[in-house]
């Protein structure tokens, strides 16, 4: 293992009805609150009117920002930012999914910052404060509600990149399964792609003595290849989105990271091609990784094996390491396209006439990767495998 400092300081508020909580949370941090959401699903499903309700019982002055992209842009940061200068917000609720939390994380810090936000995402600043946020969660997924993560667009310049600070922790994340209900199949199915994509991320890594880490990640990797099938059949029932939004938290908390840095590569990949085309981030994860996987099979074949054998069931008598990791890729193919997930980058109408761009959009900090360090002939490979 490697030496390692843990800490998270995110309030986690799980279960039915939490959200009633919200009057004792939020006057700890202010009273001037800046409401960030999406797209108005929030307003037909009745959770917009339920947290006005609680916000109202502890006397706060509301200010919003609605409209927050699936793939968050730079420009909605800037709105939001204006807004928390202009009005002296003191405190930011994101109620939403993964999108709307990275948004306003990075609202948060440019909100104390005199620079152009992008100055942060771009890591050219590293802030020194940010406002306090609280969190109610409506989709299961990135882990955004309980990590320090953001990803954010500029698509002026075709530019998608992840950053984090251990200052934009959610103060608290409010999950009530009851607020993902309304989350239909699609989005339900992008969701349980991206938070096991974020443990194979951390499964791949190339530090030794990692057995528990190893079967954590496979605990949660069983658990929702379990229960997943069953909840697209049944989407309100309360158990089986119970486990579900529980498993994307602790996907992506730093709890499966503990002492060994994972990969990442297949990530920095997809925001090239997200930040191109404008795709959903959990669609070209689930065409990437497993032609990510194929890639790097030759020096992972013992990780690779253990989770065809642990997880997907692999009978390896009678053949050889290459074929039973094969099996195993294809089997996490297989499960996905179950689901309905997309296999191939022409689902999305994409060509090969972008590759060689997404490519450089991908290098643009030179070789990444840290199970195996990627070069541009690399990424190319596998875009081009991945059509």
């Amino acid at each position: 293992m490697d030496n390692f400092i843990f800490q998270n300081p995110t309030k986690l508020i799980f279960g039915r009805d939490q959200i009633e909580l919200l009057p004792k949370e939020v006057p700890q941090y202010g009273n001037r609150v800046l409401l960030v959401y999406g797209g108005g699903s929030i307003k037909r499903n009745g959770l917009y009117d339920a947290v006005l309700k609680q916000l109202s019982l502890c006397g706060a002055e509301v200010f919003e920002l609605a409209g927050v992209e699936p793939n968050p842009r730079l420009t909605t940061v800037h709105k939001g930012v204006e807004i928390c200068k202009k009005e002296k917000i003191e405190f930011i609720l994101a109620v939403g999914g993964g999108s709307v939390l990275d948004c306003t994380k990075a609202i948060a810090a440019g909100a104390h910052y005199d620079g152009d936000v992008w100055d942060i995402v771009t890591k050219k600043h590293f802030p020194t404060s940010a406002l306090p946020f609280g969190t109610i969660l409506t989709l299961a997924a990135t882990g955004s509600e309980m990590n320090s993560g953001s990803v954010i667009t500029n698509w002026e310049t075709k530019e998608k990149y992840g950053w984090g600070s251990p200052l934009v922790f959610p103060k608290f994340s409010i999950l009530d399964p009851i607020n993902t209900f309304s989350v239909p199949k699609d989005h339900t199915v992008y969701g349980i792609v991206d938070m096991m994509t974020h443990v194979f991320e951390q499964y791949f890594h190339p530090t030794t003595n990692t057995p528990l880490q190893e079967r954590m990640c496979e605990a949660v990797l069983l658990t929702v290849t379990e229960a997943a099938p069953k909840l697209l059949e049944d989407l309100e029932n309360y158990e089986l989105r119970e486990t579900i939004l529980y498993s994307g938290t602790i996907a992506l908390n730093g709890f499966l990271q503990m002492g060994a840095r994972g990969d990442w590569a297949s990530h920095n990949i997809e925001h090239s091609i997200s930040a191109v085309y404008d795709i959903p981030h959990a669609g070209g994860l689930a065409i990437i990784y497993p032609q990510w996987l194929r890639h790097v099979k030759d020096i992972g074949l013992r990780k690779l094996n253990q989770l065809a054998v642990r997880v997907w069931n692999v009978d390896p008598s009678n053949k050889t390491e290459q074929e039973i990791a094969e099996e195993g890729i294809s089997k996490l193919e297989q499960f996905w396209q179950s689901l309905g997930a997309p296999s191939r980058l022409k689902d999305y109408n994409i060509d090969d006439s972008n590759v060689d761009v997404m490519a450089d959009k991908a290098m643009v900090n030179g070789p990444f990767g840290n199970f195996k360090k990627l070069e541009k002939e690399d990424v190319v490979e596998i875009l081009t495998k991945s059509l």
